[in-house]
């Protein structure tokens, strides 16, 4: 491909951008205080635009003008709680639907069935032991 002066704009554009977000932008520091361990989690949009174009001269050198630019929205949508050996995220925003609701309430569930599960098993434990 051609290196023309569109390219070198679209580079710069890009890196800087990529200067602004990485994995660390969407899955934050842990915040430690005390036995619970906070995570944010955010969402990243961006787009950017790049244009150029070479303008008629009457002297033989070229004249191009061009323009990049971007844009970048990051919004927190959520925390991940670490306290004891329990994990939950929590949402930000309300539900928009059930759906939402349900897959939020899946760590919960899980954490429920395993204590069940394991209870029940100490359960079989003890009534073996007698």
């Amino acid at each position: 491909m051609k290196e023309t002066p569109v390219n070198k704009i679209m580079e710069s554009t890009l890196q800087k951008m990529r200067e602004m977000v990485d994995v660390s932008t969407i899955i934050g520091e842990p915040i430690v205080t005390g036995d619970t361990t906070l995570i944010p989690v955010s969402k990243v949009s961006y787009g950017f635009t790049t244009g150029g174009t070479d303008l008629p001269s009457k002297q033989n050198k070229e004249l191009f003008g061009g323009a990049g630019g971007g844009g970048i929205s990051i919004t927190p949508v959520a925390f991940i709680v670490i306290q004891d050996t329990k994990v939950r995220l929590m949402q930000i925003d309300n539900y928009t639907s059930s759906a939402d609701r349900a897959i939020s309430m899946i760590p919960e569930l899980i954490d429920k069935v395993s204590e069940l599960i394991a209870a029940k098993t100490d359960d079989k434990k003890e009534e073996a032991a007698e």
